[in-house]
């Protein structure tokens, strides 16, 4: 499983270790890493835990081999790490776009084929795909995210299309709002701490998100039945169930919603994580759901990935010489180069998962 360290991933391992499974789990952060194993092992997991950088192809190939050197033949692949860039239109760029085309897709594709072989020889294996309810309905202030995850479920979908003779079956799943805690490590541009607010208050809200406990379970459940799709929870399957009979009105609302979101401005095309956006609005009581799951779920505290100049990083951004700020009261940050795999968020998730 990628992005297997905290939110979303770490939940699903309890849960599979639970069931019995020998479980291997991928991320950037060593230090996250390590907890998760940790607390796995002392759950009772068989848990073999490996530093990689899913969107580099040769690690993502070279990590497949050691796991099957420790565990033999892969049965189940789940492609979970992500990540969050939250803002307007007018403020993101193309390394936005391709940073999470890069996690959201090519990853999951460089895993599939690195496991695929093997699959079709014993004619037997699962794959999860873990994308959004954003690969169905495109959220605003989230179109690079979206347009990543919609290129996921086409590459799911099509993928099941082509592996249901072989006896491999692809599971797309779908999730709205997930409260894992991932706010945090999120991504936000233009006036960011106002798109934190109402990210993270969204993140939070019992009616609009679900817990990761929930859509861990759903998860599991349909990979044990391998079925072609699970959207969670239920207000998110009416929602893509709406936009598919009218998606006209649909998109009708979502431009309403949009114009009760921030406008472009304060810190323009610069990325901001989250713990660098906070305000009074959040977190404060609205956010209390969230900020208990980011407790349990390894997303406290926040640390720093190690660097090399070699391998681009989504979600983790080093400030401005001398610690100058930027406008918006906020130190202006650029991307930095990482060896190592999240989630996303990178591994994260999946907020809007």
């Amino acid at each position: 499983m990628t992005g297997g360290s905290r939110g979303l991933g770490l939940v699903m391992a309890r849960q599979l270790v639970e069931a019995g499974a020998r479980l291997a789990i991928c991320a950037r952060d060593e230090a996250e890493l390590e907890r998760a194993q940790t607390e796995l092992e002392q759950q009772g997991g068989d848990i073999f835990a490996l530093t990689c950088d899913v969107t580099d192809q040769a690690q993502v190939e070279q990590m497949v081999q050691q796991v099957r050197e420790r565990f033999g033949a892969i049965d189940i692949l789940i492609n979970n790490a992500g990540a969050d860039i939250v803002g307007p239109l007018e403020n993101l760029t193309m390394q936005d776009y391709d940073d999470l085309m890069q996690l959201h897709f090519w990853a999951p594709l460089y895993t599939t084929y690195a496991v695929l072989p093997e699959m079709r020889d014993r004619k037997a294996g699962r794959i999860v795909n873990i994308s959004s309810i954003g690969g169905k309905v495109v959220s605003p202030h989230m179109v690079a995210y979206c347009a990543s995850k919609f290129a996921l479920v086409g590459l799911s979908e099509g993928m099941r299309t082509e592996l249901a003779s072989t006896g491999i079956a692809v599971t797309t799943v779908c999730p709205g709002f997930i409260r894992t805690g991932v706010v945090d490590h999120a991504i936000f541009k233009g006036q960011h701490r106002k798109e934190f607010a109402w990210f993270s208050i969204s993140d939070s809200l019992p009616l609009v998100s679900a817990s990761a406990e929930k859509v861990a379970r759903a998860t599991i459940a349909g990979l044990r039945r391998g079925a072609a799709e699970v959207v969670v929870p239920f207000p998110t399957l009416l929602t893509a169930r709406f936009y598919g009979l009218f998606p006209g009105i649909t998109t009708n609302l979502l431009s309403w919603m949009n114009r009760l979101l921030p406008g472009p401005g304060g810190i323009g095309q610069e990325r901001a994580f989250g713990k660098d956006s906070h305000s009074s609005w959040s977190p404060s009581w609205f956010t209390y759901l969230s900020n208990r799951a980011a407790q349990r779920n390894n997303e406290l505290p926040v640390h720093e990935p190690k660097t090399t100049p070699e391998v681009k990083q989504v979600d983790t951004y080093r400030q401005q010489p001398d610690g100058q700020p930027a406008n918006d009261e906020v130190p202006a940050v650029e991307p930095i180069a990482v060896a190592e795999v999240e989630q996303v968020d990178l591994e994260s998730e999946q907020p809007a998962a």
